[in-house]
């Protein structure tokens, strides 16, 4: 196979990981992509470094090992802790979902006031926070985190009277903080984008995680002389490391598609 025509990896904890996958396929839909959610040792936020680590190299030996090109780690607690030990051990471009968001926030800010919600785990590793201070430490970033968004999410919940009250009761501390961007710091979030922005109130600008990470590809591929140019692939490859009943339907929502195969495999 052509470098060019080998496949992007993506893995994360779960299935919050297609909403990733989502954005690649509609940024950049001549590309193949081999998704692993490591399902059968999801979440990852409540497990020591080490072991994050460790998870995190697993599923990536796996992927590599289909021969793919660039490796998405779509995962905010692995993004955080494992991202400079992938880069260390593997070769190929390795990227997460937290440097993206981030550079496009301080990008976009005004006023300098950044607001960020996420898993407990993310909120409390402060990587997003880290990672914009590091590029403008003059940033104030406002955390706050939301857990009741993943259920939410997976239950297909995104809109209506528990969905709205859910958020406005997260949301208040970073309305009253006075932001005017906020970090979907969660790759569940994407499916509660309407809500959340109707919360904030249109003078609160949100930044996609997921559309950040899949615009950094787009740009990493071009520099790197390795897009996908064939419009004959557009090969896509499921795999969990635990398959339930509901997953089939719950995929479907946040890959905004239905799935037709899922391959269950042991790393």
């Amino acid at each position: 196979m052509n470098r060019s025509e080998s496949p992007l990896g993506v893995f994360d904890s779960g299935i919050g990981g297609l909403t990733v996958v989502r954005e690649i396929l509609r940024r950049l839909p001549n590309e193949n992509i081999i998704y692993l959610g490591d399902t059968a040792r999801v979440p990852y936020g409540t497990k020591s470094s080490q072991t994050v680590i460790k998870y995190s190299q697993s599923n990536s030996k796996f992927l590599i090992s289909k021969g793919i090109k660039l490796l998405v780690v779509a995962c905010n607690t692995a993004s955080a802790v494992a991202l400079p030990s992938l880069r260390w051990d593997f070769e190929i471009p390795i990227i997460g979902v937290i440097e993206p968001g981030a550079r496009k926030a301080v990008r976009i800010t005004k006023t300098g006031k950044v607001g960020v919600i996420g898993t407990p785990s993310t909120i409390k590793s402060n990587a997003y926070k880290k990672a914009m201070e590091n590029i403008a430490p003059e940033v104030k970033v406002y955390s706050k985190a939301c857990p009741l968004f993943v259920p939410l999410a997976e239950e297909g919940w995104t809109d209506g009277e528990i969905a709205e009250l859910t958020a406005k009761r997260y949301l208040e501390p970073l309305m009253e903080s006075g932001i005017e961007v906020l970090i979907l710091g969660c790759t569940h979030y994407p499916l509660l984008k309407s809500m959340i922005q109707k919360v904030m109130g249109d003078e609160v600008t949100l930044v996609d995680s997921a559309e950040e990470t899949a615009l950094e590809i787009e740009r990493i591929l071009k520099d790197n002389n390795i897009s996908n140019e064939s419009f004959s692939s557009n090969k896509r490859e499921f795999y969990l490391t635990d398959v339930s009943d509901t997953f089939i339907e719950i995929a479907g929502r946040f890959l905004g598609e239905k799935i037709e195969r899922v391959e269950q495999v042991d790393i």
